[in-house]
């Protein structure tokens, strides 16, 4: 008998009747009480969560698991799994992930050879129904935006993600997969760019259990550093706190990973600063620890430059272990010098870095909120850093880029110039390379034109934030990616949904 293509099932095709596609049994033959056989199961119907009276909708046989996926569904011309779009839509979003959202998700590396995006990621959702609709939501996502013309598409993607990601995590093998935590952690990005925080902090304690089943990010990081760098990546951006601890400075511990970069003599090296070497400033250990080994490893940068991908690894690494050391963190008070340090060097490295996987706005608006807050104590103490004052300046007007606080940093600026008697970029750019910067390409790009700005005429500098902000190029490092514009999301799909609750722990009790 020749196969057949048909989706419905047996019932509703020999009555031809519409069938819903559900499973188990689609929603006619339940009230039909009749079986209900399909010639090629629809894996990615919506799951039929009981029977009209309340009583549970079980499959036989445990089918629920992924671990009978039957291939043999898959369309016979094409090599990926099926989904409830129609297949030329679903290759142009397969186009639109592999040329366009795989390098905005990952600009640290656009060779189509070595993103890993595209040589670990795409592989893994080419045998992985739900990373594969979870990868296909990102591109809907994108193009639906663009187009304005609703978000059909990609709620049923999410729709069908969230069913196949409820098959896996009840099955403590397959949870603990890399695809199954690429997607978890997506999802929560996608939840968090709509709006629906309760549902991505759901996606994010979700991934941290997985994660601690595999034992622990830095052993995730062994096997699947893709995984590991964005798991711990975008559950700090979505939730605004680091979720993972780090390693000790010696490299112990299950927490994010040292880099190379990291293992240096402090005391050797604390002697490059004329910042640290003033015992009257009251800065804490993590905070000076940290601000010393990341001039040790610019200035190596500039014989031996770092790596896109190890950039990623530091910064990474130095945020959480600075977010972690927070006084409402430790319970130790901290003096307004050392948390402004902190905050700029935190925003220095988002700004360096660039948006990666997910978008920082959220993040450092937070920061740079929190910047501000120290640096206005900071004000009515005996602190004098001229050049420190010029490079918190400096970090503030381009981490506050486009937002209500960039006036506030506009206004310091000028007045801080002012009192200083500096007449131009190269004056201003001198003290700010004395305190801590990373020569790349497109750094001094980033942070000149708010500087030649306020350095303009005289009619210029009286002009308001919005004014200069309107007159500047457009940086790479203030642009967001997919997740940008997903937070303009309308209304209608920013609500909490209860059919996007997916329960991690069913199953998979933590070791």
């Amino acid at each position: 008998m020749r196969p057949t293509l048909r989706r419905s099932c047996a019932a509703c095709a020999k009555f031809k009747h519409s069938c819903d596609l559900r499973t188990p049994r689609c929603s006619r033959c339940v009230k039909r009480k009749v079986q209900c056989v399909y010639a090629n199961e629809p894996l990615t119907a919506p799951i039929a969560l009981g029977h009209g009276d309340g009583r549970s909708i079980r499959p036989l046989g445990g089918y629920e698991s992924l671990t009978e996926y039957r291939f043999g569904s898959l369309d016979p011309f094409e090599s990926y799994p099926p989904t409830r779009l129609p297949r030329e839509h679903v290759q142009r979003l397969i186009h639109s992930f592999l040329h366009k959202i795989a390098f905005e998700y990952y600009p640290l590396d656009l060779c189509a050879a070595s993103n890993p995006f595209l040589v670990s990621w795409w592989p893994l959702a080419l045998g992985d129904p739900a990373l594969f609709h979870v990868s296909l939501q990102t591109a809907c996502l994108d193009e639906e935006l663009l187009a304005q013309r609703g978000f059909h598409a990609s709620e049923i993607l999410m729709a069908d993600s969230v069913a196949l990601l409820r098959r896996k995590v009840e099955d403590p093998s397959l949870a603990v997969q890399d695809g199954t935590m690429n997607s978890v952690i997506t999802l929560a990005a996608i939840e968090f760019g709509k709006g629906n925080l309760q549902t991505s902090k759901m996606h994010v304690d979700g991934v941290k259990k997985l994660v601690s089943m595999r034992g622990g990010i830095n052993s995730v990081r062994q096997t699947s550093p893709l995984t590991a760098r964005m798991v711990s990546w975008v559950s700090m951006l979505v939730t605004g706190h680091p979720q993972f601890d780090t390693q000790d400075d010696v490299g112990i511990g299950d927490g994010i990973p040292i880099v190379p970069e990291w293992q240096i003599d402090l005391t050797n090296a604390a002697h490059s600063s004329s910042l640290l070497n003033n015992p009257e400033l009251d800065i804490d250990y993590e905070v000076r620890s940290v601000f010393i080994r990341l001039r040790n490893a610019f200035d190596r940068a500039q014989h031996v430059p770092l790596p896109a991908t190890r950039l990623h690894d530091l910064t990474c690494f130095v945020i959480h272990r600075l977010l972690l050391s927070t006084s409402n963190i430790t319970g130790i008070p901290s003096s307004p010098l050392s948390e402004s340090l902190r905050y700029a060097i935190i925003l220095y490295m988002f700004i360096i870095h660039g948006p990666t996987y997910y978008s920082h706005a959220v993040i450092m608006s937070t920061i740079v909120a929190r910047f501000i807050e120290n640096l206005i104590s900071l004000e009515s103490t005996t602190y004098a850093q001229p050049s420190l004052d010029i490079w918190f300046s400096a970090v503030g007007l381009v981490a506050s880029s486009g937002t209500p606080q960039y006036q506030w940093f506009i206004d310091k600026t000028q007045a801080l110039v002012a009192h200083l008697g500096l007449g131009s970029w190269e004056d201003a750019f001198a003290r700010i390379k004395s305190i801590l910067w990373m020569n790349t390409p497109q750094a001094e790009g980033i942070f000149r034109p708010h500087w030649d700005a306020i350095f303009g005429p005289a009619d210029r500098r009286q002009t308001s934030s919005s004014d200069l902000q309107l007159s500047l190029p457009i940086s790479p490092y203030s642009i967001g990616f997919p997740s940008d514009i997903i937070s303009v999301l309308p209304l209608s799909l920013m609500l909490e949904r209860p059919d996007t609750a997916i329960t991690y722990a069913a199953r998979t009790p933590l070791s």
